[in-house]
């Protein structure tokens, strides 16, 4: 066992116990406590990456966490369980399960201020968010996921906890998540739920020349990594094209230029992405 398995298999216990919802929550919060502190150390305990196996009890307990944080002292275990899960390697099996927690804790409404934690997440579970098992997410709660995720260039990283934590984390680039957005974009699942106000702020930063070369560092990164969007020109243009409906003119530009730098697709398709241009 890897430092900290022991802790989530406490964790998993005592969620399925019989006890109380707010015993069971407060039994959890002491060892995630614990995991926290694995997490800052230096010694040879820490923990540097989260078991995807562990997604489950960290969701379920942040679950809890809606009920009862009102209940807490810093420093808030949700808080720590959210950076937990931001330390687990994407899993196609479990952007059905996070979804709605993380819909709870985008909002800039959430009492705990806990946005920027979500949108690293957001970005984490990209692979995630296109596995079959998110067919069973209703179309209603796809479109209040993304409203919830909203401009991801949103949130505030030097507002401090009242535990004296940074509300975003110091690695989180909203750049990535943009680009989450436009593999969406790309996407039959995703497409029809995105709005303009998910590209307020890249439309405005690929306005300018650094801005846009900075954009496609990004996309050469991200999107060269996930098989599909990068060797099928077809994914390519389907993102252009919901891009285009948006009006996100400053976003299509961009993701054209980088398409055609890189040698994507045929003339023909090139032919019609400048077209989308007009």
């Amino acid at each position: 066992m890897g430092p900290g398995d022991s802790g989530f298999s406490w964790i998993t216990k005592i969620l399925n116990s019989r006890y109380p919802e707010g015993e069971r929550y407060r039994m959890a919060s002491h060892v995630v406590r614990l995991l926290g502190k694995q997490l800052d150390s230096d010694g040879p305990g820490r923990i540097s990456c989260v078991n995807g196996t562990w997604a489950d009890p960290l969701v379920r307990f942040l679950s809890l966490c809606e009920k009862f944080h009102n209940t807490d002292s810093p420093p808030y275990p949700g808080s720590i369980a959210l950076r937990l899960l931001s330390a687990s390697p994407e899993s196609a099996g479990y952007g059905a399960m996070i979804l709605p927690v993380l819909t709870w804790t985008l909002l800039p409404t959430h009492p705990l201020q806990w946005r920027g934690l979500a949108l690293k997440i957001f970005h984490t579970f990209g692979f995630g968010w296109f596995s079959p098992q998110m067919q069973i997410v209703s179309d209603e709660d796809l479109g209040k996921f993304l409203q919830a995720v909203g401009d991801p260039f949103q949130y505030t990283p030097d507002l401090p906890l009242q535990d004296g934590n940074p509300a975003g984390p110091a690695d989180y680039d909203p750049m990535n998540a943009a680009v989450v957005l436009i593999k969406f974009a790309s996407s039959d699942l995703w497409r029809k739920h995105l709005r303009p106000s998910n590209f307020t702020s890249c439309e405005d930063i690929v306005s300018r020349e650094e801005g846009r070369a900075a954009f496609r560092k990004v996309l050469d990164t991200l999107v060269g990594e996930w098989s599909g969007l990068s060797r099928r020109p077809t994914k390519i243009t389907t993102a252009i094209e919901r891009l285009k409906e948006l009006q996100c003119l400053n976003t299509v530009e961009v993701v054209i230029t980088w398409a055609q730098d890189r040698g994507i697709g045929s003339p023909e398709d090139h032919e019609g992405w400048k077209s989308a241009r007009a």
